[in-house]
Parts: C-alpha cells; structure tokens; sequence
C-alpha cells in the first residue's frame, strides 16, 4: 500500500522561498510508486493550504505557491481526515526557521500523533536557539568559539555595559546574529562600534535576543548525521566561497559556492570532527537529521559553529551531497532512509504507556 506524505512547504518565516526549493527537491525525488505525494502550502500569514495529489514533476517552486483565493482545501482538515481512515502517513516538514524548524509544527505533529520526518519538539526547539546550544555545548565541552548573548531589554537599559563586555571579552571584528533564524539571515560583521550598533540594531529586526560571536579565521565545513538511537555521520564537507561571509544570496541564489567533499584534512581531524558532530547530535537529543557547521582553524582546530536540525534540501545543499559522496546514498534514497526513520521513532514512541492502567 502506498504511503501518504505530505510535503510542508513555505511558511512564516524569513526563509520561506527557501523552503519552497527544498520542498521542490524532495517531492521531485518522491517515488510514485511508494508514495502519494501532496504538497501542503503554508503562506507567510500562517494559512494552510493543500495542494493536493501530485502526480508530476514540479519545475518551479512558484507552482508549490497557492492562495486562499484558489478554493484549495484546508490542509489541516485533510490531515484530520486522513488520521481517520488509518491510512499510513508520514509528513515531511521542509521548512526552515520561525514556526518550521523551532519545534512548533513539531508540536502540532505530535499532539495531532502523525509520524513526520526529522527532529523532534525539543531538539528543535533547543538548536533553533543559539544561545541555549551554546550554553548546552559549553557545559559538555563541545569546541567552539566565544560569545556574548543579551535580549532586547537588555540593549535599551544596560547597552553601554554590552558594548563594553563585547569589545573586552570578544573585540573587533565580531558577528551578530539573531538568536533564532538560519540561513544567514540577519546575520552582519562589524569592524568597529559604528558598525556593531548598526548590526545589533539590523538584528533586532528578526529577533529579540541576540548572540554576538568571536570572528573566527577558519574554513567552513559541515558534517550530516542521520539515524535515530544509532545516529551515523557522513565524511567532512567543505564550501570555497567567493566571499567572507556565506549569505542567504550565496547560499542559496547565485550557485557560486563550489563543494568539496570529502574537505582537505587530516585522517585524524576528521574522524574527531565526525565524533564531535555526533556528540552534538547526542547532546541535542536529535533524531532523523541534522548538519553540523564547524570552523577548521589554523593547525586543523575546529570549532562547531552550530547546529541546522532541518538543513536545506535544494540542488545547492551538501546534505545529500554529502551522503552520496560517504556511501553513494542517492537523494531519493536519503529521502526514502528520513521517512524510514520518522515511522521507526513514531512506533517506539507509540510503545510508552500513557496512562496508569
């Protein structure tokens, strides 16, 4: 019998089109023959919208984009329904950021007790958070760099206090980045105190805590970890980039960031960064996926920079990228491996005794 996935895509959040691309990849892998593949479209108001059934290959991801204006079903009402008739069914939220990566939809997934792929309500919730995984990463020991993090209340009554803790424990130049968005979204260098007030305040816009970081020379790299109770990490990745900082437009827009896989390291710095990468998975309680980011230094020292519990799927991503150079996975069949992963965590969970009888 076929397997019903729904696909969300969009979303509220910043980084809605790109969550848009990554839904167009992962329905195109989608085997017809396993799956009833329908796409659910969430607008930047929050409304949720199917599709419905789709059949053929999508060539752009203005067709995963619908309108209430549209009559198409209420996509919610369709889940409840197919939760009635026992049909098997899995959804597969591809939505990065604000209310898709942060444990919300996580939530609703699991109060509505439908399997879906990824990282559950916690571990969502927790990584979406830079501030509180760093704090957790600090405490197991997990390399990384230094950090100042501060809310908005704090920047309007004690700001010449955090100016001068940044300039004393972090100095120039430094990072600000909103607390709780991916995708390089809000995230700005600054050189001096002109610019780190400027970059606070640009911050602010997407998020009411801040984390301010160290600059770090270093390349960056990327571990993938998948699996459940017996999470498995991928070879070491590497993006050369054109420029300093890897953006939202250059991650995802311009196609000018070259992959290299497996990253010109040492045996020895790989295997520590794949163990480190699976700590941090471990420590975070993650299930399904994750990427982990990290800053190779001079010398090889690495640091993790963070943790992405649902990574970008587009042709650009070093997620399956990276399997495919680590066992030959396919990206149909990492899809196929997520989906597997998301009813085997659903059925254990189903096992635990929920009330006293």
């Amino acid at each position: 019998m076929a397997i019903n996935v729904y696909v969300l895509c969009g979303g509220k959040s910043v980084e809605h089109e790109v969550s848009l691309i990554s839904a167009m990849g992962i329905i195109n892998s989608l085997d017809r023959k396993k799956y009833i593949v329908t796409p659910i479209y969430i607008d930047k108001n929050g409304n949720w919208l199917s599709l419905g059934v789709v059949e053929s290959e999508i060539k752009s991801k203005e067709d995963l984009i619908a309108s209430e204006s549209d009559n198409h079903l209420s996509a919610l009402n369709e889940l409840l329904d197919i939760i009635k008739t026992k049909e098997k069914t899995v959804v597969f939220p591809a939505l990065h950021g604000t209310y898709g990566e942060d444990g919300t939809v996580q939530g609703l997934l699991e109060m509505l007790n439908i399997p879906y792929v990824g990282n559950g309500v916690m571990s969502s919730a927790i990584a979406m958070d830079k501030a509180i995984a760093k704090d957790l990463f600090a405490y197991n020991g997990i390399p990384q760099c230094d950090y100042v993090v501060f809310n908005k209340r704090d920047w309007v009554e004690k700001q010449n206090e955090i100016i001068k803790r940044i300039e004393e424990y972090l100095g120039y130049p430094c990072f600000v980045k909103p607390a709780r968005l991916g995708s390089s979204v809000g995230i700005n260098r600054a050189a001096d105190l002109k610019e780190l007030v400027i970059a606070i305040g640009e911050a602010l816009w997407f998020d009411d805590k801040i984390v301010v970081e160290e600059e770090v020379i270093g390349r960056e790299m990327q571990i993938s970890v998948i699996g459940n109770d017996y999470p498995k990490s991928s070879v070491v990745g590497e993006f050369i980039q054109e420029r300093q900082f890897m953006d939202y437009q250059a991650k995802y827009l311009d196609g000018k960031l070259i992959q290299v896989i497996e990253a010109n390291l040492t045996e020895s710095t790989s295997e520590k960064m794949r163990e480190t990468a699976l700590r941090a998975y471990e420590i975070l309680n993650c299930n399904g996926l994750a990427r982990i980011d990290f800053f190779v230094c001079e010398g090889e020292e690495f640091l993790v920079n963070e943790v992405n519990t649902m990574p970008g799927f587009t042709k650009l991503s070093m997620t399956p990228a990276l399997w495919t150079k680590t066992d030959g996975t396919t990206y149909s069949q990492l899809v196929d491996k997520l989906i597997d992963y998301a009813f085997e965590r659903y059925e254990k969970k189903n096992a635990l005794k929920y009330d006293r009888s």
